[in-house]
């Protein structure tokens, strides 16, 4: 027991002495330490002490020398400032002499413009006095020597005129006429074609007259049926083995036509079987119309056209105007629009395109409101077509001006192509309101005894009183009458003006 206390009691003297040596250690280092602080404190300080004098000489040397610098720069600012006011003050004195020099000036001029009023008043006493000696001495008035002066004045200049006219028109009309007969035989010869007058009506042949009947069918429902599918007049009458189709519109007139024939064939005809050949027919005519636009594009070589475009140049091909086909008519000018473009060095496709589709409207001019022109540019711009195109579509009837050499050239194959011989057929009434408009042109004008249209109106010969028209007048009154009739009628190709005084004859063609 006392063993085990002992032992404890040596255990706790033990940690005490322990406690106590660490103890001291630990003083001992911590004294260590804070000498080393207070030394690594006062370095500090010294060496801060040191960097804030050197950076306060450093601060007083950049003031020394910044203002150094800035004194020299002010010295050089009042040198400059000097100068300026140097300047300024010789520029005073210059601007002062000028001045004077100015006022000098306005004086001199004040006193030559007092001295030319004078002289003026002068000169216009003198002008008086001398035109009153004038008049004292010609007998004469200042009016009645200027009316004569200008009546004689005006008689040379007539005179002048007319034969300026007459050889100015001569030289003219030479070369023209040279070249223009060559340029349109060689055109008219390469696509000349003849146009068979067609009629509003389509004749459908029948093997007998019993079939007549079968057309017609039980109390009419035959021919009710097929006159309000294909909204065309049949007309059955006396007429042996035939039907008459009558309808202003071709292409409704050729479905009807198609249906008809093929009910003939067929041999069975009610209103089933109507309606079923009408829609087959109407199907095959699409196909047609399709077709004939493709072979017109194709023929025209002018380029790819819309699918819509071709479709309604195909209809075409059933439209007529005056008995020209449309279709034809439109190829035609297309050949003569581009011939005379390479001729005259134009854009050949341009022309050509714009020629084939002039006429578009006159397929939709029952569908669309507006003039068969207005209509086809509309169409053409909607689709497509370039600018100068469109423009000479527009213009080939003159509703604009033409701008451009293709739209001139389009007009005259248009022309060319609807007045040549055979192309068209003209109602009588009309034919004769034109020669009679012709003829009223030229009875209206002053000295004009008698006027006769002849060629079918491309032709008017004027017959002058010799006393009152005399050969200058005479080219002059056929120009009038050239220009009349071009301002107020409408009429193909040219039209010849003779007029005739004393066996003398003066043509001008219009």
């Amino acid at each position: 027991m006392l063993t085990v206390i002992g032992v404890l009691v040596g255990i706790a003297a033990g940690a005490l002495a322990m406690w106590g040596w660490l103890r001291a250690a630990s003083a001992s280092r911590l004294g260590a330490a804070e000498e080393r602080r207070r030394s690594v404190i006062a370095d500090a300080e010294r060496e801060a002490e040191a960097t804030r004098r050197e950076a306060q000489i450093e601060a007083r040397e950049q003031a020394v020398r910044l203002r150094s610098e800035i004194e020299s720069e002010v010295q050089d600012r009042r040198l400059q400032i000097a100068k300026v006011e140097e300047r300024i003050v010789q520029r005073e004195s210059e601007i002062g002499a000028k001045l004077v020099e100015l006022e000098r000036r306005e004086q001199g001029i004040a006193d030559r413009e007092t001295h030319l009023k004078q002289l003026q008043d002068e000169m216009k006493g003198a002008r008086d006095q001398a035109l009153h000696e004038l008049e004292r001495a010609s007998g004469l008035t200042l009016g009645e020597a200027k009316q004569q002066l200008l009546e004689r004045s005006e008689d040379l200049v007539r005179h002048e005129l007319a034969r300026s006219v007459r050889q100015l028109e001569e030289e003219a009309r030479t070369d023209a006429r040279r070249r223009a007969r060559a340029l349109v035989a060689d055109a008219l010869q390469r696509v000349a074609a003849s146009h068979t007058a067609e009629t509003p009506v389509s004749v459908v042949e029948l093997a007998s007259d019993d079939m007549k009947g079968r057309i017609i069918g039980r109390e009419g429902r035959n021919i009710r049926a097929l006159e309000h599918l294909t909204g065309v007049d049949f007309i059955i009458d006396d007429t042996p083995h035939a039907v008459v189709l009558s309808s202003f519109d071709g292409l409704r007139r050729e479905i009807a036509k198609m249906t008809l024939e093929k009910l003939i064939e067929d041999g069975r005809i009610h209103p089933a079987r109507i309606e079923e050949m009408y829609y087959q027919s109407k199907a095959e005519l699409d196909e047609h119309v399709r077709q004939a636009g493709e072979q017109a594009v194709f023929e025209a070589n002018c380029g790819e056209m819309h699918e819509e475009l071709v479709k309604i140049l195909g209809r075409l091909r059933y439209r007529t105007s005056y008995g020209q086909n449309v279709l034809k008519h439109t190829l035609e000018v297309v050949h003569l629009a581009g011939l005379m473009a390479a001729e005259l060095g134009a854009s050949v496709k341009t022309a050509k395109r714009a020629a084939l589709l002039h006429d578009l409207g006159k397929a939709m001019t029952h569908e669309v409101e507006g003039s068969h022109a207005a209509v086809s540019a509309q169409l053409a711009k909607r689709f497509g077509e370039a600018e100068g195109v469109v423009h000479a579509v527009e213009a080939h009837h003159y509703e604009v001006q033409p701008q451009t050499v293709e739209a001139v050239l389009l007009i005259a194959a248009d022309a060319i192509s609807a007045s040549r011989p055979g192309a068209r057929g003209e109602s009588l009434e009309h034919y004769i309101k034109r020669l009679e408009a012709l003829e009223e042109i030229a009875a209206a004008k002053r000295g004009v005894a008698k006027a006769y249209a002849l060629q079918a109106g491309r032709e008017i010969r004027v017959i002058v009183e010799p006393a009152e028209v005399d050969d200058d007048g005479a080219v002059l009154l056929s120009h009038e009458i050239a220009r009349e009739i071009e301002d107020s009628l409408e009429y193909p190709g040219q039209v010849k003006v003779i007029v005739i005084r004393e066996s003398r004859a003066v043509e001008v063609a219009r």
